[in-house]
């Protein structure tokens, strides 16, 4: 599926665009680099001067949303302001075809940008998101298409308006092979959940559940489809560990017999509270309510993408870097960073975070290259 619109440039005229290569980098010599700029000149000097192609791991993103708004911050306050005497943070004001073709340059270098085992995060919103999604496609492939996160952003308002209530934007999560880097992340198991789910209470008083010991599909070799305790696995299942290892559980008291002696695996609450449950894709991260930068997002929500996404020795980019929540996360879980804005306001609200960013459980270099390019 494509999405076409006049002045839509092919994918090689976007690599081959002009760009401003001239720049100064103060504090050469850190892999963490901070770019004071537009980001079509950065991802460019990026991919031709700094030969960084193929080393991104990840990207997150949060772009302009097309609001036609103009941002600007306010002396007392960080939120929206409406007074002419007050800083722009920044402008977004492009609409329509210029809007996604600005959107689609900037994400053919970023796919550029990306290894063969990175990942892309886009955070826009319900009005505008189905398109950019349809541009990614394009750009990454409906094949790495990885899923669709709703992120609830803010408590439910009372307005009195014609339609739903809107509490949520959302995520799209590409990669760029099948390869990528997945660390499988987790949440915590609530009260809610550990009675729903383990409702049976043994002698001790631990909460616990109960899975067959069996699994879909027969195997005609190995121990899994060997007999055990006089029984074979039923049709068409073979046993999930081997008749060894199942005696081994059985000894443990970690198998459960019926009362027709079908034996199933016991489960229990606390063992499986230490581990967490799957994350799923409906998230539960609402924006600060004290934000440093018009549109800042939690970065409970940043540091999951970085630890589901990226490994210790990744570098993790964001070229709509804001209020630099993105470097922040990077910085405190000690994973290599690049952020860009071209806001004098951003990059200053940037720099003071770093100046001020805690020591968290991991080692980081705390001096980053900043990168001023010429306008």
């Amino acid at each position: 599926m494509r999405i076409e619109y006049d002045n839509k440039k092919d994918i090689e005229d976007i690599l081959n665009l002009p760009y401003t290569s001239n720049y100064t980098i103060d504090k050469e010599g850190s892999s963490n680099k901070l770019f004071y700029g537009d980001n079509f000149d950065a991802l460019n000097i990026m991919i031709n001067e700094l030969d960084l192609s193929g080393e991104i791991d990840l990207v997150y993103i949060d772009p302009p949303f097309s609001s036609n708004n103009i941002f600007k911050i306010g002396e007392k306050s960080n939120t929206i302001s409406s007074s002419n005497d007050d800083a722009i943070a920044y402008t977004d004001t492009l609409k329509d075809e210029e809007y996604l073709e600005f959107i689609r340059e900037r994400l053919v270098l970023l796919h550029k940008l990306l290894s063969d085992k990175g990942s892309i995060y886009f955070h826009i919103d319900y009005k505008i998101g189905h398109y950019i999604k349809i541009i990614m496609d394009g750009i990454f492939g409906s094949e790495n298409f990885r899923g669709d996160i709703s992120r609830i952003k803010c408590n439910p308002k009372n307005f009195k308006r014609k339609g739903y209530g809107n509490i949520k934007d959302m995520i799209l999560f590409y990669s760029k092979t099948d390869d990528y880097i997945w660390n499988f992340p987790t949440v915590p198991f609530t009260e809610e959940d550990i009675a729903r789910l383990y409702k049976k209470i043994d002698e001790n008083g631990r909460r616990y559940t109960t899975v067959p010991v069996h699994a879909p599909g027969e195997t005609k070799n190995g121990d899994t489809s060997a007999m055990w305790k006089g029984m074979y696995p039923p049709k068409g299942r073979h046993w999930r560990c081997s008749p060894k290892e199942l005696d081994k559980l059985d000894k443990a008291n970690l198998i459960e017999w019926s009362k027709k002696g079908n034996p199933r695996k016991k489960i229990y609450a606390d063992d499986m509270k230490k581990k967490g449950k799957l994350m799923q894709d409906i998230w539960e991260y609402k924006d600060p309510s004290c934000p440093k930068y018009p549109t800042e997002k939690n970065i409970e929500m940043v540091k999951k993408i970085i630890l589901s996404s990226s490994n210790p020795e990744s570098t993790i980019l964001d070229c709509f870097c804001g209020s630099g929540t993105t470097v922040i996360a990077a910085q405190e879980l000690g994973r290599n960073w690049i952020g860009v804005d071209e806001s004098e306001k951003s990059i200053e609200i940037i720099q003071n975070r770093l100046n001020n960013v805690k020591r968290g459980l991991y080692d980081y270099d705390k001096s980053y290259e900043f990168i001023t390019i010429d306008k």
